[in-house]
């Protein structure tokens, strides 16, 4: 049960820290309570039933103090009958909510303790009243749970008082004065009398900010020394001649940012040196990335070597391709490009998987299919991977390169701009390159939202931007059928788990979200403001009124929409289907026929939100929007306004909107920085939901938290960096103490993979 959470050793239950503190010494009383705050509450056991009711049982608990009461139930809470006595003292923490029934509060589920009377020992009731008392995640079961931690705990730290190994050295403990190992551990466990509350629950107290700045510290040294290995390995060391720059110029359809000269500059830099790049190219949606790593990549080519591109899909692998060749096709050089996906026959794969081994093929690009066993490179030079493929796969690229070949540079782009906590902490073995500037031409898109009952006038909307020429995308959560199990949509997921904290109405961007779409403003929406039902924005003059009769019955579906969409509001249009289930062949098909502009509304799941280009495209709507996440609205954004005409991304919402989905909505139509959405998206799920656990690399933290302790992480890096260029600052003890430690955190806590 204990393996199942990381614990296995004595260590690793002392660094199993309180999530939150409870002030047992100076409790609460009940009458300086408010509706809406969260709360810890000490007071005696008055009455407790459980009540049957057609839907569920409830059980109802009521303390009090004094001539004050408090009520509070548990939804299906069977197991609590017969656990609660009149007379008991108990420790409760929940959010408090006004009583219909009388002027006292009650609490809905609220976390609870049944706290020690007379009867038990004296070390209990030392643990747990009379003072600041640490709450803990449960371990598994009630056997488990607070109580038992705390005396397992005080009794480990008593066992080994005085015998805790230091683990920073002690130049460092000095210079930013932070406490030993020790006495961290044991405060903020057992936090001393005066210790301040606030500070206890915000993990900043110096006893915290010592054990997170302990974690960090040897992530960071990690990361520097591995990127110190990595420059001393045999790389290639790439001519940039007039002949590599002539080439370049040949195929550049625009003149560069400066943006993209400068990233440019950075990643040909690296490729000069003989030890091999490893290098993170971020930018915004539409910052023009993939054109620099083709610039990259004719450097590779033009040096004779081969140069590699891996796509996240099929879809996207097959654009790149038709891309490269149309820009490449510029030159009077004549390169050979070739495409590798799963879906090509046998005959066409061997062919291409022949050219690749003899090196016929100076650029590959594909999906997974590269690496598989059979793929072996001539003469690799450059591979260019998408940042979700990163883990796991530069080592089969490394397989794949012929005996006592240098090691080849690699370039990871990312889809989306990734948050500067992530990039020192997921990415900190690479250096950073970022292209923080649009190409010219590119408009601001307008982004409103729209309850569900006006979707007849978005779609009178589109109606006249096909009229005038342009195209539009509609992009649906699901396939088919109303379950949300379908893989194509990263569904935020307090929506998924939670639907308590939905509302019944949502507030939307003004009371006629679209009479300021064709002036382009991008001005936040006041929540105050309500859509007044049945009445026509500006924009639409008779458009339809009735609500959706789908709203109600679940999320709608790509494949019911598309045929809805056809045959009634969108009807005499030519009206497109895309999505994940279709076969490769049928997919490339459509997306070409959308490109010529043989369709005129693609409707689409998510399989479009990345790399897609089609400049005549200004109209983008995303259904159940409330569904998405901030990083997938923001990716499905950025596949208008890729042309000179003004674009518009609309965004309809069902009839529940939980919090954090209002959040990302206003979020979405205030702003289009996607470094400054990433930055939210961050803070709003936590990097372990963004990029999942260590199957995406990422280090699996004991203490540190990479949204909260943002300052500590940057502080880490630095005294890490110092740490390895200034040796001599150090005892040869304290260094051997340091790698041994880092030896063990590395293997077994970050769980971190090689990146190359």
């Amino acid at each position: 049960m204990l393996k199942a959470k990381s614990i296995e050793t004595a260590e690793d239950l002392l660094y199993h820290l309180p999530f939150r503190y409870e002030d047992r010494q100076n409790p609460r009383s009940l009458d300086e309570l408010k509706p809406g705050e969260t709360a810890s509450v000490i007071a005696e056991v008055r009455g407790a039933m459980l009540m049957r009711t057609r839907k569920m049982p409830l059980f109802e608990l009521t303390v009090g103090q004094g001539r004050y009461a408090l009520k509070c139930i548990w939804f299906n809470a069977r197991y609590l009958e017969g656990k609660f006595h009149a007379g008991q003292t108990v420790a409760l923490y929940g959010k408090l909510e006004p009583s219909r029934s009388s002027s006292n509060l009650k609490m809905i589920q609220p976390q609870f303790e049944i706290l020690p009377d007379s009867s038990d020992d004296a070390e209990t009731r030392l643990l747990e009243v009379g003072r600041i008392t640490p709450v803990y995640e449960s371990l598994g079961g009630s056997r488990l749970a607070s109580r038992w931690q705390r005396k397992v705990i005080f009794n480990l730290l008593e066992a080994v008082r005085g015998s805790v190994p230091e683990s920073l050295p002690a130049p460092l403990l000095g210079k930013l004065d932070l406490p030993d190992r020790e006495a961290a551990l044991r405060e903020v466990h057992f936090p001393p009398e005066g210790t301040s509350l606030t500070q206890l629950q915000a993990w900043a107290t110096p006893a915290h900010r010592r054990l997170i700045f302990e974690e960090l510290f040897y992530l960071e040294l990690g990361l520097e020394l591995k990127r110190r290995r990595m420059r001393e390995r045999q790389g290639i060391a790439f001519a940039t001649d007039e002949k590599v720059r002539g080439a370049i110029r040949e195929v550049l359809p625009f003149h560069p940012t400066a943006a993209q000269k400068r990233t440019l500059g950075e990643i040909v830099a690296d490729m000069r040196t003989p030890n091999p790049m490893r290098r993170l190219l971020q930018g915004d949606v539409g910052s023009g990335k993939t054109i620099v790593a083709l610039q990259a990549m004719l450097v590779a080519i033009e040096n004779g070597y081969q140069a590699a591109l891996m796509a996240p899909t099929e879809i996207l692998a097959t654009q790149h391709f038709l891309a490269a060749r149309k820009l490449l096709e510029r030159s009077s050089r004549k390169y050979k490009l070739v495409l590798l996906t799963g879906s090509l026959d046998e005959d066409r794969k061997r062919t291409n998987r022949g050219m690749i081994n003899r090196g016929e093929a100076q650029l590959v690009i594909g999906t997974h299919a590269l690496i598989e066993e059979k793929v072996e490179f001539d003469n690799l030079g450059l591979v260019v991977v998408d940042e979700q493929h990163r883990f796991g796969v530069l080592q089969r690229f490394k397989l794949m390169k012929k005996p006592n070949q240098p090691e080849p540079d690699v370039l990871v782009m990312t889809a989306t701009p990734i948050p500067r906590t992530l990039a020192l902490s997921l990415y900190g073995d690479l250096d950073v390159s970022i292209l923080d500037e649009l190409p010219p031409g590119r408009t601001p898109i307008a982004t409103r939202r729209v309850p569900d009952e006006r979707s007849g006038e978005v779609w009178e909307f589109v109606r006249k931007q096909v009229k005038q020429g342009c195209q539009a995308y509609v992009v649906y959560p699901v396939i088919e059928g109303s379950s949300d199990d379908q893989p194509e949509l990263d569904f935020a997921k307090e929506d998924a788990d939670n639907d308590g904290g939905d509302r019944s109405s949502s507030p939307i961007s003004e009371s006629r979200p679209f009479d300021k779409l064709r002036a382009g403003t991008g001005a936040p929406q006041s929540p105050e403001k309500r859509v007044r039902k049945g009445k026509t924005a500006d924009l639409f003059p008779g458009a339809a009124k009735e609500a959706n009769p789908a709203a109600k019955s679940g999320l709608k579906s790509a494949v019911a929409m598309h045929e809805k969409l056809r045959t009634g509001p969108l009807a005499g249009l030519k009206v497109g289907l895309l999505h994940g289930r279709l076969d490769a062949d049928d997919k490339e098909v459509m997306m070409r026929r959308f490109q010529r502009g043989e369709i005129d509304v693609l409707v689409a799941t998510t399989v479009i939100e990345v790399g897609v280009d089609v400049p005549n495209a200004t109209v983008m709507v995303v259904e159940h929007a409330e569904r998405f996440g901030l990083a997938q609205l923001h990716q499905l954004r950025g596949r208008v306004g890729r042309g000179a005409a003004k674009s518009y991304c609309i965004l309809i919402t069902g009839e529940r909107v939980s919090e954090q989905a209002e959040e990302r909505l206003n979020a979405m139509v205030r702003t289009q920085d996607g470094f400054e959405l990433a930055e939210l998206d961050l803070s709003m799920r936590g990097p372990g939901e963004i990029f999942g656990t260590r199957q995406a690399g990422l280090p699996e933290f004991r203490v540190a938290n990479l949204v909260r302790d943002k300052a500590l992480l940057e502080l880490a890096k630095r005294e890490a960096e110092y740490f390895v260029k200034n040796p001599e600052g150090f005892s040869e003890t304290e260094r051997a103490r340091v790698r041994a430690r880092l030896k063990e955190a590395w293997q077994r806590r970050y769980g971190l993979v090689e990146a190359g």
